[in-house]
C-alpha cells in the first residue's frame, strides 16, 4: 500500500516538476520582452504629448474655433476599439479591461461597435454579438505606424460620417512590472485644453483646416501609444503570474518530497517490523 502511495507520488512531483519548466521558461521569456516593451511606451509618450500640445495651440488660437472633431452631440451610438492581448496566462490582464469595457455601456440601450485589438478582445465580443467592425490580431508586439493609421482612419470616418457618435478606447496603462492599470479615455469628439499665453494666431487656411489634417495623425499615435503601453502591461502581467506558478510549484514540490519521504520511512519501517516479527517467531 505505502509502495503505490510512494509511485502516486512520485508520478505528481515529476508531473509538477515538468509544469515549473514551463512557467520558468514563460517568465523569462516575458521579462525579456518586457525590458522592450518598456523602452517602446516610454519612448512613444513624449511624441504624443508634444502632438496634443500642438493640437492644444492650435485650438488655443481663436476664442470661436470649433471643428466636427471637437463639437459634442447627443450620443446614440458609439464605437469601442478594445486593446487585450494575443494570448493568456497573464493573470487579470485580459479580463480587467474587457469588464471595463463591459461595464462601460451597461445602462445604454444599444451596444456599441467594436474595433477589437488582440485576440482575446475579439473572440470576448464575438461570443457576445457585439457587431465588430474590424478585429486586429498579432499586431501588438511590433505595431507598424500604418496599422494604427489604418485604425484611426476607419474610427474618424465612422464619426466624421454619423455612424457613431462617440469613439473610446480601452487600453492599460503600464506603471510598472507590478502594476497595470486598465484606462478608458475619449478620442473622439476630442477634448483639447485652453492654453495660457497663446493668443490669436494666423494659420492657413484656418486653424480648423490645420487642426482637421493632424487629427488623422493625432488619432493614430494615440492608438499606437495605447497598444504599446497594453503590450508592456501584458508582459508585466505575465511574468508577475508565471513568477507565482513558479513559486507555487517549487512550494509544491517541496510539500510533495516531504510526503515522499515520510512514506519512504514508513515502509522502511513496517520491513523492519515484519523482519523483526519474522525472526521472533523463529526463535
Amino acid at each position: 500500500m505505502a509502495s503505490g502511495n510512494m509511485k502516486a507520488i512520485k508520478r505528481r512531483i515529476k508531473s509538477v516538476g515538468s509544469t515549473r519548466q514551463i512557467t520558468k521558461a514563460m517568465e523569462l521569456v516575458a521579462s525579456s520582452k518586457l525590458r522592450k516593451a518598456k523602452t517602446r511606451a516610454e519612448q512613444a509618450r513624449p511624441y504624443f504629448n508634444e502632438l496634443y500640445k500642438t493640437m492644444c495651440e492650435i485650438a488655443s488660437a481663436n476664442d470661436d474655433f470649433s471643428t466636427v472633431f471637437t463639437t459634442k452631440r447627443e450620443v446614440k451610438r458609439k464605437l469601442f476599439i478594445v486593446i487585450a492581448g494575443d494570448r493568456g496566462l497573464a493573470g487579470g490582464y485580459n479580463s480587467n479591461v474587457l469588464k471595463m469595457a463591459a461595464e462601460a455601456h451597461k445602462d445604454d440601450s444599444e451596444l456599441p461597435k467594436i474595433i477589437a485589438i488582440g485576440k482575446k478582445a475579439g473572440e470576448y465580443f464575438a461570443k457576445r454579438d457585439y457587431e465588430i467592425v474590424a478585429s486586429y490580431a498579432n499586431i501588438a508586439e511590433d505595431i507598424k505606424p500604418s496599422t494604427a493609421q489604418d485604425i484611426a482612419d476607419l474610427a474618424i470616418d465612422m464619426f466624421a460620417k454619423g455612424e457613431v457618435d462617440e469613439v473610446r478606447v480601452f487600453y492599460t496603462m503600464f506603471v510598472s512590472s507590478m502594476s497595470q492599470q486598465p484606462e478608458n479615455m475619449r478620442v473622439l469628439p476630442m477634448d483639447t485644453v485652453q492654453l495660457e499665453g497663446y493668443g490669436k494666431m494666423t494659420y492657413d487656411p484656418s486653424p480648423e483646416a490645420v487642426f482637421n489634417r493632424i487629427v488623422p495623425r493625432f488619432t493614430a499615435s494615440l492608438i499606437q501609444c495605447a497598444v504599446v503601453e497594453s503590450y508592456a502591461s501584458e508582459q508585466g502581467a505575465r511574468r508577475t503570474a508565471m513568477e507565482s506558478a513558479t513559486d507555487n510549484a517549487d512550494a509544491m514540490t517541496e510539500s510533495l518530497s516531504l510526503l515522499y519521504n515520510r512514506a519512504r520511512q514508513a515502509s522502511i519501517t513496517t520491513e523492519i517490523i515484519d523482519i523483526v516479527s519474522g525472526a521472533s517467531s523463529q526463535s
